[in-house]
Protein backbone atom coordinates (compact mmCIF):
# COMPACT_ATOMS: atom_id res chain seq x y z
CA UNK A 1 0.00 0.00 0.00
CA UNK A 2 3.02 2.21 0.23
CA UNK A 3 4.83 1.54 -2.32
CA UNK A 4 1.13 2.14 -4.19
CA UNK A 5 0.82 5.70 -2.61
CA UNK A 6 4.42 6.68 -3.37
CA UNK A 7 4.30 5.75 -7.16
CA UNK A 8 0.78 7.92 -7.13
CA UNK A 9 2.55 10.90 -4.97
CA UNK A 10 5.81 10.61 -7.43
CA UNK A 11 3.31 10.53 -10.64
CA UNK A 12 1.36 13.51 -9.10
CA UNK A 13 4.71 15.37 -8.35
CA UNK A 14 5.91 14.75 -11.80
CA UNK A 15 2.73 16.18 -13.49
CA UNK A 16 2.68 18.74 -11.25
CA UNK A 17 6.33 19.63 -12.36
CA UNK A 18 4.99 19.29 -16.15
CA UNK A 19 2.66 22.00 -15.59
CA UNK A 20 4.60 24.17 -13.39
CA UNK A 21 7.23 23.94 -16.20
CA UNK A 22 4.88 25.05 -19.13
CA UNK A 23 3.40 27.90 -17.17
CA UNK A 24 6.76 29.14 -16.88
CA UNK A 25 7.70 30.29 -20.08
CA UNK A 26 9.20 33.40 -20.81
CA UNK A 27 5.87 35.53 -21.57
CA UNK A 28 7.50 37.79 -23.81
CA UNK A 29 4.23 38.61 -26.16
CA UNK A 30 2.00 40.15 -23.78
CA UNK A 31 4.54 42.35 -21.89
CA UNK A 32 5.80 43.60 -25.84
CA UNK A 33 2.23 44.17 -26.38
CA UNK A 34 1.87 46.66 -23.26
CA UNK A 35 4.34 48.23 -23.26
CA UNK A 36 4.10 48.96 -27.28
CA UNK A 37 7.59 47.83 -28.26
CA UNK A 38 10.54 45.37 -28.36
CA UNK A 39 13.92 46.29 -27.56
CA UNK A 40 17.14 44.62 -30.30
CA UNK A 41 20.68 44.67 -28.49
CA UNK A 42 22.96 45.15 -31.54
CA UNK A 43 26.56 46.29 -32.36
CA UNK A 44 27.41 48.74 -35.02
CA UNK A 45 28.96 47.91 -38.50
CA UNK A 46 27.75 48.09 -42.18
CA UNK A 47 26.03 46.71 -43.72
CA UNK A 48 23.54 45.79 -40.65
CA UNK A 49 23.51 48.63 -38.29
CA UNK A 50 25.19 51.68 -38.33
CA UNK A 51 24.49 55.69 -38.73
CA UNK A 52 24.58 57.38 -41.91
CA UNK A 53 25.93 61.13 -42.51
CA UNK A 54 22.80 62.54 -41.16
CA UNK A 55 23.51 60.12 -37.95
CA UNK A 56 20.27 57.96 -39.05
CA UNK A 57 20.55 54.29 -37.61
CA UNK A 58 19.69 52.07 -41.11
CA UNK A 59 21.11 49.13 -42.31
CA UNK A 60 19.69 45.68 -42.96
CA UNK A 61 19.04 44.58 -39.84
CA UNK A 62 17.78 48.21 -38.86
CA UNK A 63 14.84 47.27 -41.80
CA UNK A 64 14.44 44.24 -40.63
CA UNK A 65 13.81 44.48 -37.54
CA UNK A 66 11.32 47.71 -37.63
CA UNK A 67 9.32 45.81 -40.85
CA UNK A 68 9.08 42.91 -38.05
CA UNK A 69 7.76 45.42 -35.64
CA UNK A 70 5.54 46.48 -38.26
CA UNK A 71 3.86 44.04 -39.15
CA UNK A 72 3.19 42.63 -35.27
CA UNK A 73 1.90 45.97 -34.59
CA UNK A 74 4.59 46.94 -32.84
CA UNK A 75 7.60 49.66 -32.62
CA UNK A 76 11.35 48.76 -32.04
CA UNK A 77 14.15 50.53 -30.52
CA UNK A 78 17.56 49.57 -30.73
CA UNK A 79 20.52 49.30 -27.66
CA UNK A 80 23.90 49.13 -28.85
CA UNK A 81 25.56 46.78 -26.66
CA UNK A 82 29.11 45.13 -26.19
CA UNK A 83 29.12 41.83 -27.89
CA UNK A 84 30.66 39.57 -25.57
CA UNK A 85 27.77 40.73 -22.61
CA UNK A 86 25.08 39.89 -25.57
CA UNK A 87 23.81 36.79 -22.85
CA UNK A 88 23.74 38.59 -19.87
CA UNK A 89 21.78 41.97 -21.38
CA UNK A 90 19.34 39.29 -22.97
CA UNK A 91 18.73 37.43 -19.78
CA UNK A 92 18.85 40.66 -17.52
CA UNK A 93 16.07 42.34 -19.58
CA UNK A 94 18.07 45.35 -20.91
CA UNK A 95 17.32 43.96 -24.15
CA UNK A 96 14.99 41.55 -25.79
CA UNK A 97 16.85 39.95 -29.10
CA UNK A 98 20.11 39.90 -30.07
CA UNK A 99 19.22 41.13 -33.84
CA UNK A 100 22.77 41.82 -35.20
CA UNK A 101 24.69 39.71 -37.30
CA UNK A 102 23.97 37.02 -34.90
CA UNK A 103 25.23 33.57 -36.29
CA UNK A 104 23.59 30.42 -35.55
CA UNK A 105 26.31 27.91 -34.00
CA UNK A 106 28.53 27.53 -31.28
CA UNK A 107 30.46 29.50 -28.95
CA UNK A 108 34.51 29.59 -28.34
CA UNK A 109 34.13 26.92 -26.41
CA UNK A 110 32.35 24.37 -28.62
CA UNK A 111 28.73 25.36 -26.56
CA UNK A 112 26.27 25.16 -29.12
CA UNK A 113 24.22 29.23 -28.64
CA UNK A 114 20.75 27.28 -28.40
CA UNK A 115 21.68 26.61 -24.77
CA UNK A 116 21.37 30.64 -24.49
CA UNK A 117 18.47 31.56 -26.72
CA UNK A 118 15.90 30.23 -28.91
CA UNK A 119 16.83 31.19 -32.84
CA UNK A 120 14.32 32.65 -35.72
CA UNK A 121 14.86 31.46 -39.00
CA UNK A 122 17.84 32.05 -40.22
CA UNK A 123 17.73 34.99 -42.76
CA UNK A 124 20.93 35.65 -44.57
CA UNK A 125 24.11 33.43 -45.44
CA UNK A 126 27.56 34.39 -44.25
CA UNK A 127 30.69 32.88 -43.15
CA UNK A 128 33.87 34.32 -41.38
CA UNK A 129 36.75 35.53 -42.87
CA UNK A 130 40.33 36.67 -42.67
CA UNK A 131 41.44 40.40 -43.24
CA UNK A 132 45.22 41.34 -44.11
CA UNK A 133 47.00 44.29 -45.65
CA UNK A 134 46.84 43.79 -49.20
CA UNK A 135 50.82 44.06 -49.33
CA UNK A 136 50.58 40.37 -46.99
CA UNK A 137 48.43 38.35 -49.43
CA UNK A 138 51.13 36.30 -50.48
CA UNK A 139 52.22 35.35 -47.50
CA UNK A 140 48.61 34.46 -45.91
CA UNK A 141 47.11 31.58 -47.88
CA UNK A 142 46.40 28.96 -44.88
CA UNK A 143 44.91 29.00 -41.66
CA UNK A 144 48.57 27.27 -40.41
CA UNK A 145 50.32 30.36 -41.96
CA UNK A 146 48.25 32.46 -39.24
CA UNK A 147 50.35 30.33 -36.72
CA UNK A 148 51.88 33.23 -34.48
CA UNK A 149 50.81 36.37 -35.91
CA UNK A 150 49.18 38.64 -34.30
CA UNK A 151 45.40 38.29 -34.47
CA UNK A 152 42.02 40.01 -33.36
CA UNK A 153 38.54 39.46 -33.50
CA UNK A 154 35.25 40.60 -31.77
CA UNK A 155 34.85 38.73 -28.43
CA UNK A 156 32.43 35.71 -28.04
CA UNK A 157 31.79 36.08 -32.27
CA UNK A 158 32.50 32.72 -34.61
CA UNK A 159 35.53 35.08 -35.92
CA UNK A 160 36.76 34.44 -32.37
CA UNK A 161 36.71 30.94 -32.34
CA UNK A 162 38.89 31.21 -36.17
CA UNK A 163 40.86 33.82 -34.53
CA UNK A 164 41.96 31.78 -31.33
CA UNK A 165 42.82 28.75 -32.88
CA UNK A 166 44.75 30.06 -35.96
CA UNK A 167 47.23 31.88 -33.24
CA UNK A 168 47.61 32.19 -29.86
CA UNK A 169 49.07 35.70 -30.06
CA UNK A 170 45.49 37.11 -29.88
CA UNK A 171 43.36 39.99 -28.44
CA UNK A 172 39.55 39.85 -28.51
CA UNK A 173 37.80 43.55 -29.05
CA UNK A 174 33.89 44.62 -28.13
CA UNK A 175 33.24 45.17 -31.90
CA UNK A 176 33.89 44.26 -35.02
CA UNK A 177 35.06 47.37 -36.53
CA UNK A 178 37.63 47.96 -33.85
CA UNK A 179 39.79 45.11 -35.30
CA UNK A 180 39.33 46.71 -38.46
CA UNK A 181 40.79 49.64 -37.24
CA UNK A 182 43.29 47.88 -35.21
CA UNK A 183 44.41 46.26 -38.45
CA UNK A 184 44.86 49.14 -40.63
CA UNK A 185 47.06 51.21 -38.07
CA UNK A 186 49.26 47.83 -38.04
CA UNK A 187 48.56 46.52 -34.18
CA UNK A 188 47.75 43.37 -35.60
CA UNK A 189 48.74 41.16 -38.55
CA UNK A 190 45.25 40.19 -39.34
CA UNK A 191 41.54 39.82 -37.89
CA UNK A 192 38.98 37.50 -38.06
CA UNK A 193 35.23 39.11 -39.13
CA UNK A 194 31.87 38.51 -40.82
CA UNK A 195 32.33 38.45 -44.43
CA UNK A 196 29.27 40.80 -44.97
CA UNK A 197 30.96 43.05 -43.25
CA UNK A 198 34.42 42.45 -45.07
CA UNK A 199 32.63 42.53 -48.45
CA UNK A 200 30.65 46.05 -47.51
CA UNK A 201 34.20 48.13 -46.65
CA UNK A 202 37.72 46.10 -47.23
CA UNK A 203 38.83 47.17 -50.27
CA UNK A 204 37.56 50.90 -50.02
CA UNK A 205 37.55 54.62 -48.14
CA UNK A 206 39.80 54.20 -45.18
CA UNK A 207 40.31 50.52 -45.74
CA UNK A 208 41.33 50.34 -49.24
CA UNK A 209 44.87 49.04 -48.07
CA UNK A 210 43.01 46.12 -46.73
CA UNK A 211 42.04 42.62 -48.42
CA UNK A 212 39.77 39.39 -47.60
CA UNK A 213 42.58 36.37 -48.05
CA UNK A 214 40.39 34.67 -50.47
CA UNK A 215 42.53 31.45 -50.35
CA UNK A 216 41.36 31.11 -46.83
CA UNK A 217 37.98 29.53 -47.38
CA UNK A 218 36.24 29.52 -43.60
CA UNK A 219 32.78 27.20 -43.09
CA UNK A 220 29.85 28.65 -44.22
CA UNK A 221 27.40 30.29 -41.75
CA UNK A 222 23.58 31.97 -41.06
CA UNK A 223 22.33 34.58 -39.21
CA UNK A 224 19.23 34.34 -37.24
CA UNK A 225 17.57 36.28 -34.10
CA UNK A 226 18.31 35.19 -30.64
CA UNK A 227 15.39 35.40 -28.83
CA UNK A 228 15.21 34.74 -24.69
CA UNK A 229 14.46 30.93 -24.14
CA UNK A 230 11.33 29.84 -23.75
CA UNK A 231 10.09 33.04 -25.44
CA UNK A 232 6.79 32.90 -26.74
CA UNK A 233 7.43 35.31 -29.22
CA UNK A 234 9.42 33.68 -31.78
CA UNK A 235 6.84 31.92 -33.52
CA UNK A 236 5.62 35.43 -34.15
CA UNK A 237 8.45 36.55 -35.01
CA UNK A 238 8.92 33.73 -37.35
CA UNK A 239 5.51 34.28 -39.16
CA UNK A 240 6.40 37.71 -39.33
CA UNK A 241 9.51 37.15 -41.17
CA UNK A 242 8.30 34.29 -43.33
CA UNK A 243 5.46 37.05 -44.65
CA UNK A 244 7.84 39.74 -45.36
CA UNK A 245 9.92 36.54 -47.07
CA UNK A 246 6.51 35.52 -49.28
CA UNK A 247 5.62 39.46 -49.97
CA UNK A 248 9.20 40.30 -51.10
CA UNK A 249 10.38 42.90 -48.56
CA UNK A 250 13.00 41.11 -47.43
CA UNK A 251 14.34 41.14 -51.02
CA UNK A 252 13.81 44.62 -51.53
CA UNK A 253 16.00 45.30 -48.19
CA UNK A 254 18.79 43.24 -49.54
CA UNK A 255 18.82 44.94 -52.33
CA UNK A 256 19.60 48.17 -50.62
CA UNK A 257 22.18 46.93 -48.98
CA UNK A 258 23.94 44.29 -51.72
CA UNK A 259 22.48 41.39 -49.64
CA UNK A 260 20.52 39.71 -52.44
CA UNK A 261 23.23 37.16 -53.01
CA UNK A 262 23.34 36.09 -49.11
CA UNK A 263 19.51 36.30 -48.92
CA UNK A 264 17.86 33.04 -48.11
CA UNK A 265 14.89 32.62 -50.01
CA UNK A 266 11.39 31.54 -49.26
CA UNK A 267 11.61 31.50 -44.74
CA UNK A 268 9.27 29.25 -43.20
CA UNK A 269 8.24 27.37 -46.43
Amino acid sequence: MKKILSLVLTAALLVGCCFAFASCGTQDAKKFEENGYFRCGITLYAPMNYFDEDGNLVGFDTEFAKAVAEELGLEVKFQVIDWPSKYLELNKGSIDMIWNGFTYGAEEDGTSRTEHVDFSYAYLNNSQCVVVKKGDLDTYTTLASLAGKRGMAEGGSAGETVAKGASEDYTAVNVQSKALLELNSGTVDFIVIDVLMAEALVGQGDYRDLAIARAIELPAEVYAIGLRKGSDFTEKVNAAIAKLSADGTLDRIAEKYGLSNALIKNIGQ
